[in-house]
């Protein structure tokens, strides 16, 4: 399909009752039937589930089960650096935020006092730091972790759209990622305060944390937050803080005027969780 047919049928279609039925089809115990489907989109997305915990796709009971798979021990080491990456996905775009904005593709920005949801004074210790999106596709595996250590600070759930996050839509929707539901998450470090932004996106049927469980669904049509200054989560590097029920994108920001990214990243590439994501030291 041409791209901008593409883009015209994510504008057109209903995506959040398309998403409803996405989330009730994931959580739906088929039997047979379910196994004969997880077996075909494994198949559709080369699914290695030679890295799953448990390999043999009879045991997932629905889509969900399968789609938040745990690994096997062993199978992402950390890396020996500041930050780890925290997914397997695919680098989308990373740099510097300059000027409150936040480079999404060739010809579209956005900002980030949009990105976490009008917060001024979050978006401002953000000022002169770095940031690096990556995509989660239906084929990785959708858990993630903690690029270093941090005590989370507060979580925010920013409604909106469910557009499709994608390349295709990353290139052609502007300001995708601060225009659709994200749940973000803000840490404190010993280097500065960082932030994970969990993105939806059409299909995905839900975005859960750690601590929390399920953010959405529900979703709700007014930003809500949570508070944790008091509750004492702390989260060691490589930890679990989060899961997609499919795929979607995570947004990075990191409050590091030092930080300087892997030497080998680059957009396109290929990641996975645990590999050397970023340094803050001289170089």
């Amino acid at each position: 399909m041409p791209e901008s047919l593409a883009v015209l049928s994510q504008y057109l279609l209903p995506k959040r009752l398309l998403t409803r039925l996405a989330g009730k089809l994931a959580s739906w115990r088929g039997g047979a039937v379910t196994t004969a489907a997880i077996s075909a989109f494994a198949r559709r997305y080369g699914v290695d589930m030679s890295e799953a915990d448990e390999p043999d796709l009879r045991a997932y009971a629905c889509f969900n089960d399968f789609f938040t798979r745990a690994l096997r021990p062993g199978q992402r080491p950390l890396a020996n650096a500041d930050l780890v990456c925290p997914v397997d996905g695919a680098i989308s775009e990373f740099g510097a935020i300059a000027g409150g904005q936040i480079f999404q593709a060739k010809g579209h920005h956005y900002s980030t006092l949009a990105l976490l949801g009008g917060d001024a004074g979050l978006a401002a210790r953000f000022e002169n730091g770095g940031f690096a999106t990556l995509y989660l596709s239906p084929r990785n595996y959708h858990r993630i972790h903690m690029p270093c250590a941090g005590r989370l600070s507060r979580m925010i759930h920013v409604p909106g759209s469910l557009f499709s996050v994608d390349p295709v839509m990353a290139r052609r929707v502007p300001g995708l990622f601060a225009r659709n539901e994200r749940v973000v998450c803000v840490f404190e470090s010993a280097a500065g305060p960082f932030a994970l932004v969990l993105v939806g996106a059409a299909i995905v049927g839900s975005v859960a944390t750690a601590w929390h469980g399920v953010v959405t669904p529900p979703r709700h049509r007014r930003k809500s937050i949570w508070q944790y200054e008091e509750a004492s989560v702390e989260l060691a590097q490589g930890a679990e803080m989060g899961r997609f029920l499919l795929g979607s994108t995570v947004v990075a920001l990191f409050a590091y005027p030092a930080l300087r990214f892997a030497p080998v990243w680059m957009p396109g590439q290929a990641v996975r969780m645990g590999e050397a994501m970023g340094s803050l030291g001289a170089a």
